[in-house]
């Protein structure tokens, strides 16, 4: 199978409905931070289903499909990717790693970024050097900030918080939404297995960090003790 039949299959598997109400959600209209993205209009559980069937699909048309227009077959390809390196050994998953690395901007919507992260980069990254995440936190591009974020996800399911707090410090101060909803996340992630740890981060930072960043890392504490964060009462 090419990745030209695989972009058939998804365009016959299209809801139009579906689609429309995707265009709005991922906010695709001009100057948003989605704009232009394409939509066939496909759940994910439906593009779940298909990653099984094309499994054995080569790595260049899983290439070709991430770079597609079409939001679905990006998806769909770090889906496969991410299948890929889970099954792969260490020679495969170092061409993977740096492939998406090559690809970020190909990875431009926040599900995109959230499907994969933490299983290609955050899992490459878990043995090795993880100065990378603070070249990506560093970045212009939104989407590699988002990664930088992200990938620390599953050093958090492993009981390590250093590199998510350390990065949250640095996009502290990020100017867009999308990246005070993930900073703030990862810090409720965080709170939720060590709660010192989070709360010796929002005692720097609170009365400086977004107001969404600060009602997502705080999420599941207390109602009183959420109006005292948000009024900066500590």
């Amino acid at each position: 199978m090419t990745a030209s039949e695989v972009i058939a299959r998804l365009q016959a598997m299209g809801d139009p409905e579906r689609a429309r109400i995707s265009q709005s959600f991922f906010k695709t209209g001009p100057g948003e931070y989605g704009a232009g993205d394409v939509f066939v209009g496909i759940t994910v559980p439906a593009l779940r289903k298909l990653a099984l069937e094309v499994q054995d699909l080569p790595l260049p048309e899983v290439l070709r499909l991430l770079r597609s227009p079409l939001h679905e077959a990006r998806l769909l390809a770090l889906l496969l990717l991410v299948r890929s390196y889970a099954k792969g050994d260490d020679a495969l998953r170092e061409r993977l790693y740096r492939l998406y690395l090559e690809n970020t901007r190909h990875i431009n919507n926040w599900d995109l970024v959230d499907v994969s992260a933490e299983h290609i980069v955050g899992a490459h990254l878990w043995t090795r050097d993880r100065s990378t995440l603070d070249a990506l936190a560093a970045s212009p591009l939104l989407w590699e900030r988002r990664i930088a974020v992200l990938a620390t996800f599953l050093f958090i399911k492993r009981g390590a918080f250093g590199d998510t707090l350390r990065i949250a410090g640095m996009l502290v101060n990020d100017p867009h939404d999308l990246m005070h909803k993930a900073v703030g996340w990862m810090l409720r992630e965080v709170g939720k297995r060590d709660l010192p740890a989070l709360e010796a981060f929002l005692q720097a930072h609170c009365r400086s960090m977004p107001r969404t960043m600060l009602r997502y890392a705080i999420e599941k504490f207390p109602e009183a003790e959420r109006r005292r964060y948000l009024r900066g009462e500590l």
